[in-house]
């Protein structure tokens, strides 16, 4: 099964297999569906809107097991589950990305991006959340307080995709520059040449496997 958020404002399970729609939309934003993340055990769905809140749903049976999040980001631009499923971060248009817990409580806020953030990865162990952002940056920081740990800049424009490999040896990019790259997290420097799209890139994943990058624009 396959989740996907609309302009509308509503939320679709598709078979995937079949290509069909899977019983009636999800219906709750008043705006436009900007990200969604599936929970680590499947159960529950975040989605984050232009409305401003975030949203969890019972896949199952496609209604919200919350109430809704007012985030204070204005337009909600990622959200995502911690590894362990006992938290979630996001990230929207105030430069901020805040983390909550499992049932909605504000844990932290995290400040240092100049723009919008746009993407947001995990560390398996939790420990570590990675961020990409219109300021053309990279951050990582540490969960438990939100210290600054490491900034990566070679993007010449906005960062709209990120995640981490399997092995969490690498962090894999993709720009509004047509640009996937590869970063060394031992090193932290740019892995070869930048990888090449014909436009902009908005989306990017990594099977289990790591033996391939997956970017779409």
């Amino acid at each position: 099964m396959v989740v996907s958020g609309s302009r509308d404002g509503r939320l679709r399970l598709w078979n995937v297999e079949e290509g069909s729609v899977v019983g009636d939309p999800w219906e709750g934003h008043s705006a436009s569906v900007r990200c969604l993340d599936w929970s680590p055990n499947a159960r529950e769905i975040a989605s984050g809107s232009q409305d401003g809140t975030i949203r969890r749903w019972n896949p199952n049976a496609g209604r919200q097991i919350a109430p809704p999040i007012d985030t204070g980001h204005g337009f909600v631009c990622a959200v995502k589950y911690s590894s362990q499923g006992d938290k979630f971060a996001s990230g929207g248009y105030d430069n901020v990305i805040r983390l909550w817990s499992k049932n909605g409580k504000l844990l932290i806020e995290i400040k240092g991006h100049d723009r919008s953030v746009h993407s947001l990865c995990w560390s398996k162990d939790g420990a570590y959340i990675f961020s990409g952002s219109g300021d053309m940056t990279i951050r990582k920081w540490q969960s438990i307080d939100g210290k600054e740990l490491l900034v990566f800049r070679g993007h010449t424009s906005y960062i709209r995709s990120i995640c981490l490999s399997p092995d969490e040896r690498h962090l894999v990019s993709a720009s509004s520059d047509c640009s996937v790259r590869i970063w060394d997290l031992k090193t932290n420097q740019q892995v070869g040449d930048a990888l090449l799209h014909d436009d902009e890139l908005l989306a990017l994943a990594i099977p289990s496997d790591g033996r391939y990058i997956a970017s779409a624009g």
